[in-house]
């Protein structure tokens, strides 16, 4: 019985310390329990409480309070009415009204200066880690930053896919940085690196690969590069030379060509995840895929398909795309993260905006942009709105009103309930992708998120458990997705908020991750421990879209034409060529069936990539509210 009464006295304790709490600080009955006190964090950290409230609207204000329970809230509601009779009530977020001019002093301007500078720490950067790259470890994949060493597929070991799903000794990280070269206007070496693909990189190799890795880092730069090469308009103006014959893209051919096995006997159309660029799919593949790798495919196999005249790699591209739509949950409209390609059952029923899905959702909406097959849009309408209702919680404003942060969660395809309390570092694409979509207020707010983990490590952790306000997996790999939604809010909004972002990643990465010869992969982001790999989308991606962030005169931001940047980062120009086509609708009978199932009274836009823009009052102000910076600094843990 000892033991009943020291559980008892303490659920007593517990439950007069929350009221002392909620008398001292007024706070009204839509406080997120999750937020405020680190003591409620910590003690229903057990419950972690994989459940949610009956009847509660998913997009509640207070995505914590969900996820700790009725018996939470029932018990806040009653100390909340005794604070009510003592004083008059107060907002909780008066709670984070202190020191609010802070964040304006340190947000609010960026010195024209200090923007060169910066500009020229991230060209150093990118020389830094790519002149070492050539010096030490071309021609093979990627360098090892920290014994200056190149590294190749692990040919000892065929079962790490860490490493052979990536490498597959084709000369990986200078074939995939070609035009950050012309980026940063270095025409003589982007002339010269091409010269060396050309001579040295052939993909006749017994290399087993994966299919998505493939595509968009080696197939979507030597695209992007072809393009470049040989369409003056585009955006860099005339830089081509003499004697080029069009070997990046009869190389991109060869590669797909290469890729298409993956989607040969299969009975739902979904590709299998690798081949071996000899001999196809190994005898031993398996059969599941995760829903971004086998779903991102068509942007770089559209273009190609519309360069060469070709529809077979669009093709199936499109059909893995559809097979995939068509398994989506008739509940939610939600897709999971791993299917099986020959049963179409889903192995995997996680719906997030993170890793295996990222990339499925971002393809859509950009090979509308690209393609302009309304299909595409419609599929991202669906979509998008799925998202907004199922995975979203937090505050219906990311500006206004009161309650928890706006959050993306990880939920149950077929339930909409939340399946765990972490999110991954690849979900800080989304604000990006939101703001391509126009939506710039809600990737205000995701952002502000993710910086403000950021802020706290000098890094992003590869998960970040948001109730336990701690990292689950603790690695950093030099990722470029919270840099790619810096760069496109500061092109939507223009405020100089952005550049401070970008200054404190920039400098983060200098002070934790150089090593003698390059970039080292985070280890640990407490210890700062290191790894020595240096992975190719570093130059590719992140490096690139800090030197565009800082560098407002690049031809990219002044050319007349239009440009997107694939998820590899890789520049492609908005062609008029792209939206024509040499053959005919590659499924007029499923288009039919596709649109019976899509709504009708939603137009898709006449030009997506003209996205709603902050208001000018808001511009040169913090785009989000000093109350609520401090709200989501303290959620995270920085104070």
């Amino acid at each position: 019985m000892q033991w009943r009464s020291i559980v008892v006295g303490l659920v007593v304790l517990r439950l007069s310390l929350s009221c002392v709490l909620w008398l001292a600080f007024g706070l009204g009955p839509s406080v997120s329990w999750g937020f405020n006190f680190h003591l409620s964090f910590n003690l229903h950290k057990l419950d972690l409480l994989f459940r949610e409230e009956k009847g509660t609207e998913a997009s509640g204000n207070s995505w914590s309070q969900r996820i700790q329970g009725q018996r939470y809230e029932e018990a806040a509601t009653t100390c909340a009415k005794a604070g009510e009779q003592s004083r008059p009530k107060r907002s909780y977020l008066s709670f984070f009204d202190g020191n609010k001019d802070e964040y304006v002093r340190r947000y609010s301007s960026f010195p024209d200066t200090l923007k060169a500078k910066m500009k020229d720490m991230a060209k150093e950067m990118f020389y830094f880690g790519y002149d070492n790259y050539m010096k030490y470890a071309f021609p093979e994949d990627e360098l090892n930053p920290i014994d200056c060493e190149g590294r190749g597929p692990d040919v000892l070991n065929p079962s790490n896919i860490n490493i052979n799903d990536v490498l597959g000794n084709y000369s990986l990280t200078l074939i995939d940085t070609l035009d950050t070269l012309l980026v940063l206007g270095n025409v003589t070496e982007f002339h010269r690196a091409v010269k060396l693909v050309i001579d040295t990189v052939s993909f006749d190799k017994d290399s087993t690969v994966q299919v998505f890795e493939a595509n968009i880092r080696i197939l979507g730069s030597l695209i992007s590069a072809h393009i470049l090469l040989t369409d003056p308009k585009h955006p860099f103006g005339e830089v081509g030379f003499d004697g080029y014959d069009n070997e990046l893209l009869h190389l991109a051919h060869d590669l797909a060509v290469r890729l298409l096995p993956a989607f040969e006997n299969t009975s739902t159309g979904i590709p299998y995840p690798r081949v071996n660029l000899k001999s196809g799919v190994p005898p031993d593949s398996i059969n599941e895929t995760c829903t971004a790798g086998a779903g991102s495919l068509l942007v770089e196999f559209g273009i190609l398909s519309r360069l060469i005249g070709d529809s077979t790699f669009e093709w199936v591209a499109r059909r893995a795309v559809r097979a995939l739509w068509n398994l989506r949950s008739n509940e939610t409209g939600l897709l999971g993260n791993v299917v099986n390609i020959q049963t179409g059952q889903w192995v995997g029923k996680q719906s997030g905006l993170g890793a295996g899905m990222d990339s499925f959702y971002e393809y859509l909406l950009k090979s509308y942009i690209l393609f302009g097959e309304k299909e595409d849009y419609r599929m991202f309408q669906a979509a998008y709105e799925s998202i907004q209702n199922h995975l979203r919680r937090g505050r219906e404003s990311c500006n206004e009103g009161e309650g928890d942060p706006p959050l993306y969660v990880n939920v149950n395809m077929f339930s909409g309930e939340i399946m765990n309390t972490w999110i991954d570092s690849l979900q800080a694409f989304f604000p990006g992708l939101q703001v391509l979509n126009g939506d710039v207020d809600n990737a205000i707010c995701l952002h502000a998120f993710y910086y403000a983990i950021w802020k706290r490590f000098g890094a992003l952790p590869e998960r970040y458990n948001w109730q336990l306000q701690a990292p689950d997996v603790l690695f950093y790999p030099l990722r470029p997705e919270l840099v790619e939604s810096t760069y496109l809010l500061y092109q939507a909004t223009k405020n100089p908020f952005y550049l401070h972002v970008g200054m404190d990643i920039l400098q983060s990465l200098e002070k934790n991750a150089k090593v003698r010869c390059g970039y080292a992969t985070l280890h640990h982001v407490v210890d700062k421990s290191k790894e020595d790999r240096m992975e190719s989308f570093f130059l590719s991606e992140t490096c690139k879209y800090l030197y565009l962030l800082f560098d407002e005169d690049n031809p990219l931001h002044k050319s007349d034409n239009k440009y997107i940047f694939t998820t590899e980062g890789h520049v492609v120009p908005i062609d008029k060529r792209f939206r024509e086509k040499q053959w005919n609708d590659l499924f007029p009978c499923e288009e039919g069936a596709l649109a019976e199932r899509e709504p009708q009274n939603q137009p898709a836009p006449s030009n997506i990539s003209n996205c709603n823009r902050i208001p000018d009052e808001r511009r040169y102000t913090l785009p989000l509210k000093s109350v609520y910076m401090r709200q989501i600094d303290h959620m995270v843990g920085l104070f």
